[in-house]
């Protein structure tokens, strides 16, 4: 069962310009950052910000997805679900929590993920990303 949209991941042509955006005009709360990233928070939202070179290509397919919370009980019980439905994968999981990447009838990238920001912050303060600053 799906609890709630769980963070947004935007990919971003220039960090630098759009953690500009988010954080000094929208006023989103910067959590971290690193080489390749940011998290922000406003409450109840985790924005992650991800640079992609694709992005400044025009290419198709880059990281943008929507992610969508679920209880790490139900992961399995999803996973399955989504897997009989037929779903293509379109990434394998490399961060903090279990997570399932997949694409939607219209090839919208989805995932489904266990975890929070709070949970992914304690372990990236744990293993940082490359350059990872945190500002608390």
């Amino acid at each position: 069962m799906l609890t709630g949209l769980n963070h947004l991941t935007l990919a971003v042509s220039d960090l630098t310009r759009s953690i500009g955006f988010y954080h000094d005009i929208l006023g989103l709360k910067l959590e971290a950052r690193w080489e390749t990233g940011a998290y922000l928070s406003l409450p109840g939202l985790w924005l992650c910000l991800s640079f992609d070179p694709r992005r400044q290509t025009g290419e198709p397919r880059d990281y943008t997805h929507y992610a969508f919370s679920t209880d790490g009980a139900e992961f399995e019980t999803m996973v399955n679900k989504l897997r009989a439905g037929c779903v293509r994968e379109w990434k394998r999981n490399t961060s903090e929590g279990e997570s399932f990447y997949f694409l939607d009838p219209d090839s919208h990238q989805l995932e489904l993920h266990v975890g929070s920001l709070s949970s992914r912050l304690a372990q990236c303060r744990r293993a940082p990303y490359k350059n990872m600053q945190f500002f608390d």
